[in-house]
């Protein structure tokens, strides 16, 4: 997950890296289960290889097969990806796909994959409203679409706001001419439904400090640092009284610290920046101080999602719990919890126990226990 700039691929990691859905399952028992993960990321993008390699320790704890195709942020690429799965031979295909709604592209995946014989599985992100009528519920319209399981988004943006909010009050110097703490906000997209409720919970934070936080405006940096950098160059001339800045990613948030640097500011001491996400850089900037506020857990979601499909291969629905589930996956981070985070997840050797969470291996489990602290322990 942290780092991820990498040397030469090993024979895992070359498996990982696979970019079309040709690539074949090498060194693995043919009996195991297989899972297809559509990550809709770069190979070399912090989050996105984090959540793939989350599921790849779970894949390998509980004994499952897993292959990532990386969509590389192209967002056709997906709907391509489950075409050329769905037309493979019927042995060469996968048991099950785990997919995410990025850039709505939800319906098509579904439509790609019917009548194929794969089971599919939605994780990251969940149906807006107005997509509802195009898939209806899963088991429904398309009843091999077992369910989804995403992360409380709203959690993120409220955590993280309210952590850069509580910061800032503590510091007199922070705020404009009339005691006002003034802040700019670089979301993620429109379309993402976890985009949209990061935003929400940042609006929350921001209305429970009403007369006292200011927020002057919102715009959308696609997520990426390029594009935040360049849009806060502009906010930071258009409102210089700003001195909050809270972004929809790590990467904005990079982006965004990049530009205020660029003016001769210092991140952290003069303006406070707060992020989603635990790249290897986000853990160092919020070590640093340089970050006020980072939340994140997230990335995990995939990684629980082979749980519960290592327990419905096994006979073992989540049916009981909903079929759409939303978890609070997000924690804020500080300088103990980073340093556990990487404990565990910097070095691939490291083995973690998913077993534990799996309702077939524990039957006296009735409720699935999400939590990333639990796992860390």
């Amino acid at each position: 997950m942290l780092k991820t700039a990498v040397g030469k691929l090993t024979r895992t990691n070359a498996l990982r890296m696979c970019a079309a859905a040709a690539c074949v399952f090498a060194g693995v028992s043919a009996s195991a289960q297989s899972v297809v993960f559509l990550n809709p990321g770069k190979s070399d993008e912090a989050y996105w290889r984090s959540s793939a390699d989350a599921m790849q320790k779970a894949a390998d704890s509980l004994g499952m097969q897993l292959r990532v195709l990386y969509a590389q942020r192209n967002r056709l690429e997906p709907v391509a990806m489950a075409k050329k799965l769905a037309h493979l031979p019927q042995r060469e295909r996968p048991d099950y796909v785990v997919f995410s709604n990025d850039y709505s592209t939800a319906p098509s995946i579904l439509k790609a994959l019917d009548g194929s014989g794969i089971q599919a599985f939605m994780a990251f992100s969940g149906i807006q409203d107005d997509l509802r009528p195009q898939v209806g519920m899963p088991r429904g319209q398309f009843p091999f679409w077992l369910g989804s399981l995403e992360s409380n988004a709203e959690d993120a943006g409220y955590l993280t706001a309210q952590a850069l909010i509580q910061k800032a009050l503590k510091i007199p110097a922070l705020r404009d001419a009339q005691g006002k703490l003034q802040m700019v906000a670089i979301a993620g997209d429109r379309s993402t439904p976890a985009s949209t409720a990061r935003n929400q919970g940042m609006r929350k934070a921001v209305r429970e400090m009403q007369g006292t936080v200011v927020l002057r405006q919102e715009v959308y940096g696609e997520w990426r640092q390029d594009k935040a950098r360049d849009q806060a160059q502009v906010l930071f001339q258009r409102y210089p009284e700003v001195r909050l800045i809270w972004a929809g990613n790590d990467l904005m948030a990079f982006g965004a610290m990049e530009a205020w640097r660029q003016q001769g500011g210092v991140p952290g001491s003069d303006a406070l920046f707060s992020g989603i996400n635990t790249s290897q850089q986000a853990l160092d900037e919020l070590r640093k101080g340089q970050l006020t506020a980072l939340a994140g857990g997230h990335f995990m979601a995939g990684a629980w999602a082979m749980v519960m499909l290592y327990d419905h291969y096994h006979g073992v629905d989540f049916l009981d719990e909903g079929l759409e589930l939303q978890r609070n996956m997000f924690q804020l981070f500080d300088a103990r919890t980073s340093q556990q985070l990487e404990q565990h997840f910097a070095q691939t050797e490291v083995t973690l126990d998913f077993r534990a969470f799996s309702k077939h291996r524990n039957p006296q489990l009735r409720r699935y226990q999400f939590e990333l602290a639990q796992l860390l322990r």
